[in-house]
């Protein structure tokens, strides 16, 4: 008898849930991954310049909490964050004329977890969501794995149209609206106040969550502050704003938070107790130690004013990239710009031809929820220095001119 005869009989595995077989990965992680060689000038990624993160004060904080409440930072948490971050981001929320206490802010492992952590506490399957068009890329991801239903609302090139959001609100019964109000990604617009205003008013006429994301808001080049729209009325009750130290700290640290009415809020907290307990001890209290000790908004300043020439940059050199008949916009801030080029350019299509020239971009496509604008693209500014953009773009110009292409690879 040979040990074959004794083998179990082998049944497959039982499948993945639905919701795992059904939302793909993304499509910047791919290109990211695809793109890694460092002679690429990669403006697929979102990526904050890294020479611009104030590791020296960053590392400061942690050496002291490491060195003075070691036991503390090395401990478990509670599940809602910790008190001093919570009340140092209260106080920063009100300063920006949204008075905040720290018992209404949840803190999170990146304004990521945030958009899981309310798609759980919100919605079940079929539940309708609400959407930008395009829309930002990981939020359509976390809004697919809850199984919702998503519809984008028609907008302009200065965001949603709050006339067509009633409309919709009227026919399809959202449980929310998700917006990226200020910078948008992918787009790099900002909503005006007057539609600001608006789209509150029709929350409250309707009955209707807000979930407001503003992860870019602070990194304005020219322009005035919009205030966001948790501060209008009719939007208090029914507003989540969610804020993270990504692009104005180091994103490497995980931190983001959600400011919520306390029902919710609670929830959210439940549905982080299931996730991971809670937002890493050390790294909350660094955050505070470093807010302490350092001046945040002087440092965002000087990126501010890095990031606003690397804009100009870009903005100098499109015109000799693209195609003739392509448009852009300009953003007043955040990390991207968004071009359309004419018919019948597929910047889907284009973008393996692209690469071969060691440069890249984000495909439009991907970011919207219904029919995509394929001739679309998007462009991060902020990774390279003005000469290394100018480099990628005439990189860029190659990649997307066929004769050029043909040439360069007859060579």
């Amino acid at each position: 008898m040979t040990v074959a005869d004794h083998a179990p009989t082998r049944s497959p595995v039982p499948p993945l849930a639905a919701r795992a077989r059904s939302v793909g990965g993304s499509p910047v992680r791919d290109i990211l991954a695809v793109t890694a060689r460092p002679e690429v000038i990669n403006f697929a990624g979102g990526l904050p310049a890294p020479e611009l993160f104030d590791a020296a004060g960053i590392a400061a904080a942690y050496r002291a909490v490491l060195a003075e409440v070691p036991q503390r930072a090395l401990q478990y948490s509670t599940t809602e964050g910790e008190p001093v971050l919570r009340a140092a981001l209260a106080a920063r929320t009100s300063a920006r004329g949204l008075p905040t206490g720290a018992e209404d802010l949840l803190i999170t492992t990146g304004s990521q977890q945030a958009l899981s952590l309310l798609a759980t506490a919100l919605l079940e399957p079929g539940d309708t969501v609400l959407v930008e068009n395009p829309c930002y890329l990981a939020a359509l991801q976390a809004f697919g794995f809850a199984g919702a239903r998503v519809v984008a609302v028609p907008g302009d090139e200065h965001g949603v149209d709050p006339e067509a959001l009633e409309d919709l609100v009227v026919r399809e019964r959202p449980k929310l609206l998700y917006t990226v109000p200020t910078f948008q990604n992918p787009t790099g617009r900002t909503l005006p106040a007057e539609r600001r205003a608006a789209v509150a008013a029709v929350a409250a006429r309707r009955g209707l969550w807000i979930v407001e994301d503003d992860p870019y808001g602070e990194l304005r080049y020219e322009g005035e502050r919009v205030p966001w729209i948790a501060s209008h009325p009719g939007a208090e009750d029914r507003t989540v704003l969610l804020g993270s130290f990504s692009k104005v700290m180091a994103p490497g640290m995980r931190l983001g938070w959600l400011r919520a009415p306390g029902e919710l809020l609670r929830a959210c907290a439940v549905a982080k107790q299931a996730a991971d307990l809670h937002t890493p001890t050390v790294n909350q209290l660094a955050a505070a130690r470093y807010l302490a000790d350092n001046d945040l908004d002087a440092h965002v300043t000087r990126v501010a004013g890095v990031y606003g020439e690397r804009r100009d940059a870009m903005l100098a050199g499109l015109a000799g990239a693209l195609p003739e008949g392509s448009v852009w916009n300009r953003p007043e801030g955040g990390m991207f710009l968004w071009a359309r080029l004419p018919e019948p350019y597929d910047t889907t299509a284009l973008l393996p031809q692209v690469v071969r020239h060691d440069v890249a971009y984000v495909p439009g496509a991907p970011f919207y929820a219904g029919d995509p604008d394929r001739t679309t693209l998007r462009l991060c500014f902020v990774t390279q220095t003005p000469e290394e953009i100018g480099e990628g773009l005439r990189r860029l110009g190659e990649g997307l001119s066929p004769t050029r292409s043909a040439r360069s690879a007859d060579r």
